[in-house]
């Protein structure tokens, strides 16, 4: 038989207020989701303002720390209007000029803007005719589609409307005028395909029985061309969306570090009116505003914190960069990826004062502009690597990454260096790696291994 009990127990369990969730979520922003949130407060809250030139001493100002300023005095760091044509624009140009039935022309249109920003087509045709019939409601064939792709593929630059690399780089030694090389590229193209990608020189000439001149000469010409023929266009939203807004600047002014927040936040006050209005306001015995005035009290409530809020994120944000930058000093004022130090959040934290989640909010998704590029916070964090003597100097992650880029940038590339060679070579130089180590910042660098980096000429 069961028996039920009731039993009372105590803990303790922490829970975040309203306004420090709200600046836990601000902290996590980056600078295009901070100005979009301040510009949606502005439009919601009617007790928000934006502080304008005055001299009038009764106005409430809340300054918060000023961005960095081009030349020109916008708030934003100086860029060019991008005039260049996309390739979606190109493409509908060049299609107009052809004469096709008007299934076809929109069929070819449709395809144009199903093109990802490479000028690849990678959806089937029997998905672009449901789309067609399920879409604009127009009905169409395969035969009436394939005739549309064909379409698209002739039009410039050669190569869009590829479904894969092997057919972007066909169509465009078809393009060419005929001659001995061009029909040597093709038939590597066509039947030697994987001998080329997996860089098997040897294969090649054994297969399609051509001298090591003739397959040279035919290597140049494919490697001549272009492999992302959509991105040689103008701008598209695919890769708009793409761009790096940095949140931060650290610049070397006569021998001083500066940093500066870059987002293009006004400064904020709250509505006179609303001043006014509260001290208006009719009050109870205790100091309570009477029944009927809750938006007033509510709307300046919410604006006085946001404005709170806001600084406090922004005050934030630059005693984190700050520890940073007074951490990372050398590297800041010499480039040097080696003189990067060995730092956790647990150092800035201690630096600081600050809780470790703070830290790791503020440097999640976040961006600085320095001199020589622009770099995600989470670079300048990096382990010890190894256990060096007294006196020796700690290896971070980045010197360790930085090595095997230049013995990679460096090395004859007709006999590439495998993991195990560059393992040998950095432990002469008084590293303590494994083979196993060096593949994993080879991979984390972006670097092939030695067996797809190496020519394929002679």
């Amino acid at each position: 038989m069961q028996s039920q009990n009731l039993e009372l127990t105590q803990k303790t369990v922490q829970r975040l207020s309203h306004q420090q969730l709200r600046l836990v979520r601000m902290l996590e922003m980056n600078t295009p989701e901070l100005e979009e949130a301040v510009e949606r407060e502005l439009e919601d809250n009617p007790a928000l303002g934006v502080e304008e030139e005055t001299t009038e001493e009764d106005t409430r100002r809340y300054p918060l720390y000023t961005p960095a300023r081009n030349r020109d005095g916008d708030d934003r760091p100086f860029t060019p209007p991008d005039e260049s044509e996309s390739l979606y624009d190109r493409l509908l140009a060049e299609l107009s000029e052809k004469n096709l039935s008007p299934e076809v022309d929109a069929t070819a249109r449709f395809i144009i803007g199903s093109l990802d920003s490479n000028g690849y087509l990678t959806r089937s045709l029997r998905d672009i005719v449901d789309d067609l019939a399920f879409g604009p409601g127009l009905e169409v064939t395969v035969a009436q589609a394939e005739e549309a792709l064909e379409a698209v593929k002739s039009l410039d630059p050669p190569g869009i409307g590829a479904a894969d690399l092997q057919e972007c780089l066909r169509i465009q030694l078809e393009r060419m005028a005929p001659g001995a090389t061009r029909t040597n590229a093709l038939r590597i193209i066509n039947d030697a395909y994987e001998a080329f990608t997996m860089k098997h020189r040897h294969r090649i000439v054994s297969a399609l029985r051509l001298s090591d001149k003739e397959v040279d000469e035919a290597l140049d010409l494919i490697l001549s061309l272009n492999p992302k023929p959509g991105a040689t266009l103008g701008n598209d939203p695919a890769r708009a969306a793409n761009v790096i807004i940095p949140d931060f600047t650290v610049s070397d002014e006569e021998g001083h570090l500066t940093i500066a927040l870059t987002n293009a936040i006004p400064e904020l006050r709250i509505e006179r009116s609303f001043e006014q209005a509260m001290k208006e306001l009719d009050r109870t015995a205790s100091g309570r505003p009477k029944k009927g005035s809750e938006f007033i009290v509510s709307r300046y409530n919410d604006a006085r914190d946001f404005i709170r809020i806001l600084r406090q994120r922004q005050e934030t944000m630059m005693t984190v960069m700050a520890a940073i930058v007074r951490i990372q000093e050398e590297y800041l004022r010499t480039e040097d990826v080696y003189r990067l130090k060995p730092m956790m959040l647990k150092d800035v934290a201690d630096m600081t004062g600050l809780d470790l989640s703070a830290i790791s909010r503020v440097t999640s998704n976040k961006y600085v502009a320095l001199p020589w590029g622009i770099f995600p916070l989470r670079f300048f964090f990096s382990d010890s690597i190894g256990e060096g003597g007294e006196g020796a100097e700690a290896t971070t992650n980045r010197k360790i990454e930085a090595r095997i880029s230049y013995l990679i940038e460096k090395e004859d590339k007709l006999h590439p260096l495998s993991d195990q060679k560059i393992m040998e070579v950095m432990q002469e130089e008084g590293f303590d790696l494994s083979r196993r180590t060096v593949a994993k910042y080879r991979d984390r660098l972006g670097l092939p291994v030695a067996r797809l980096r190496k020519k394929l000429k002679s």
